[in-house]
């Protein structure tokens, strides 16, 4: 609860200053101060002090898992801050709505990690969707950026009308929006359905909603809003859009289909003959195939990584197809490799004249300190050892491989992550092994420099020892 209430005080003070602070860089100082505090105000959740005490009724359920997210989002967000808040000042004229907008989405996260009831579940969207539309169209000089918006909202207004017909043939089978309910079949004979009716209603439910979230985590076939959309944005959006937000949509969709919450086994997710676990195979290979695919003939750097990051939801796909110990832990070690990486990648993409791969010819002459931690964190999207990419691809597929059926699945998707390496090594390639001048829109400070430099230290540490986050989460 501490995270959504103080994530709603901080936007509030934020669109207040916009009245009364003259200065743009105060706003991002705001912003800084109002994130540090969000995140002790999680952390000390965590251990047990909670500043708001309200009661619910169980529509919101907080857990380990979900605070711990919290924190990963919050920080990942700070860091994007840090980085890229001097160029959020320069993407239009309304700097601290921007910042409340970020809060605002904060809040919608908060809600999707600790939701007990679909009703929540679909105000967290909600409250984090809307903000993205507006941030998508935030540049209102480029004609791109204004397209992007318009399908956004379009792609995204669909995807919440199909989400509200999922929640309602749930609730038609079932009697109930709350998970511990809907995971079963009992309470059908209540509504004096028979069992058969009631399970086609379920079945029908969870597809659309995993329909829905599909769009929102831009899982193949339901990606193609997701090149256009990135691509539009500006880019030091896209980088948030296509991390944390994420991240989070993830989290909801564990949370949705993780049987164990109810009491229940994989096993029972098994209604009228369909195999929930061979969708989301399906859905895996679909998204890895497309997203890898589909990278490799980009010339855009900015649109290459949009169709990376459909492949990163492949990855991700795999806590869902899983649904363990392993696949929590992997989701969390990915959340955070992830959108560290790519949130330092955009931090540079942002400040490059030329988004092609041509921009970055000559890069590792003139700034070295750039190029460097460019390549780390293309190393780590590619998954190699001694980044923390290398162990978040590990323990997803750690976790399909305990389950012990599809196997063929594994290999599928080393083979889709051995083709990944082709296009992120371009960008490798065209910074240290082609002649160029790597021309920036402007020259980093020095500040910029260093936390670029301890961002890609981290997540070689990260690469080094796994368990030191992961040992944070079960403190």
């Amino acid at each position: 609860m501490n995270a959504i209430i103080l994530s709603v005080i901080v936007g509030v003070i934020m669109m207040f200053s916009s009245v009364f602070v003259p200065n743009k860089n105060t706003y991002r100082h705001i912003a800084t101060i109002g994130l540090i505090l969000l995140l002790a105000g999680n952390i000390a959740e965590v251990h047990g002090f909670s500043l708001f005490h309200i009661n619910t009724k169980g529509m919101l359920s907080y857990d380990s898992f979900g605070m711990f997210f919290n924190s990963i989002a919050i920080a990942s967000t700070l860091v994007y801050v840090l980085l890229t808040g001097r160029d959020i000042q320069k993407t239009g004229s309304y700097v601290a709505e921007y910042f409340v907008l970020i809060f605002f989405v904060l809040c919608g996260i908060a809600i999707l990690s600790s939701y007990n009831n679909l009703l929540m579940l679909f105000l967290g969207i909600e409250i984090l969707s809307i903000p993205l539309y507006i941030l998508t169209g935030s540049d209102k000089r480029n004609m791109m950026s204004n397209e992007a918006a318009l399908k956004y909202f379009l792609m995204g207004s669909f995807s919440t009308g199909l989400m509200l017909m999922g929640i309602a043939l749930i609730y038609g089978a079932t009697g109930s929006f709350n998970l511990e309910v809907i995971h079963t079949l009992k309470q059908g004979a209540n509504n004096g359905l028979s069992e058969s009716s009631v399970s086609f209603l379920e079945v029908m439910g969870m597809l659309l909603l995993m329909v829905s979230i599909g769009f929102k985590v831009s899982a193949a076939p339901f990606h193609f809003w997701t090149p256009d959309v990135y691509d539009g944005a500006p880019a030091v959006f896209t980088s948030f859009m296509a991390t944390i937000v994420k991240a989070a949509g993830f989290i909801a969709f564990i949370k949705l289909f993780d049987a164990r919450m109810a009491g229940t086994s994989v096993e029972a997710n098994k209604l009228i003959g369909v195999d929930w676990r061979l969708l989301f195979a399906i859905l895996i290979v679909c998204t890895l195939l497309v997203g890898n695919v589909t990278a490799v003939f980009q010339q855009s750097v900015k649109r290459m990584l949009a169709y990376s990051s459909i492949a990163q939801a492949g990855f991700m796909l795999f806590a869902l197809f899983s649904l363990n110990d392993a696949a929590k832990e992997g989701i969390l070690m990915y959340s955070v490799a992830y959108s560290l990486a790519t949130i330092g990648i955009f931090a540079i993409l942002v400040k490059m004249k030329d988004f092609t791969f041509e921009g970055y010819n000559g890069l590792g002459r003139t700034q070295p300190v750039l190029a460097f931690a460019n390549t780390i964190f293309l190393l780590s999207l590619a998954g190699i050892p001694l980044t923390a990419g290398f162990f978040a691809k590990f323990f997803m597929l750690e976790s399909a491989i305990k389950t012990g059926t599809y196997l063929w699945l594994v290999i599928a998707a080393v083979v889709f992550a051995a083709i990944s390496v082709y296009y992120y090594f371009r960008v490798i390639q065209a910074m240290y092994f082609k002649t160029g001048d790597g021309a920036l829109i402007e020259v980093p400070t020095v500040t910029f420099k260093i936390g670029l430099v301890l961002l890609a230290a981290f997540i070689i540490y990260l690469g080094i020892f796994p368990q030191a986050l992961l040992n944070w989460f079960y403190f």
